[in-house]
């Protein structure tokens, strides 16, 4: 019998400036940076996982057999940040001081709170401590 996957290995993001990425992944959230490949991507090591910030124009162009097919998507997307209740305030001040807006700052009924930005492309981006989905922190 086959197991169910034991984590997300990596979360993609489609951006069309990937210099502007850079400078909010790798610059303001300070994700280690992996590698970049031309105006196609730029992939970050976070914890156990990747994240990986695609530009769709280029995504979508086959690279041939033996090369990840072609994907991509358009409008915004999502993805969540796990960081302790003691950390979000010093995230809240980091993106003020660098002129990032707060688009929301929410305590949720289980008690956790989750911290809500814009990246530079419009994906929405949150910040939010593990208990929010039951983990332990």
């Amino acid at each position: 019998m086959t197991k169910q996957p034991n984590g997300i290995l990596e979360t993609a993001l489609y951006v069309d400036d990937l210099n502007a990425a850079e400078g909010f992944y790798g610059g303001l959230v300070k994700l280690e940076r992996v590698s970049r490949d031309g105006n196609r991507s730029v992939f970050y090591r976070c914890g156990q996982g990747m994240l990986l910030i695609f530009n769709p124009d280029e995504s979508r162009i086959s690279r041939g057999e033996g090369k990840a097919p072609v994907h991509g998507a358009s409008g915004a997307g999502h993805v969540c940040f796990s960081i302790s209740n003691e950390e979000m305030d010093t995230w809240r001040n980091r993106f003020q001081a660098a002129g990032v807006e707060i688009e929301r700052d929410l305590r949720w009924p289980n008690g956790a709170r989750s911290l809500y930005v814009r990246d530079p492309a419009g994906n929405s981006i949150e910040f939010a401590e593990p208990q929010l989905w039951g983990f332990e922190p």
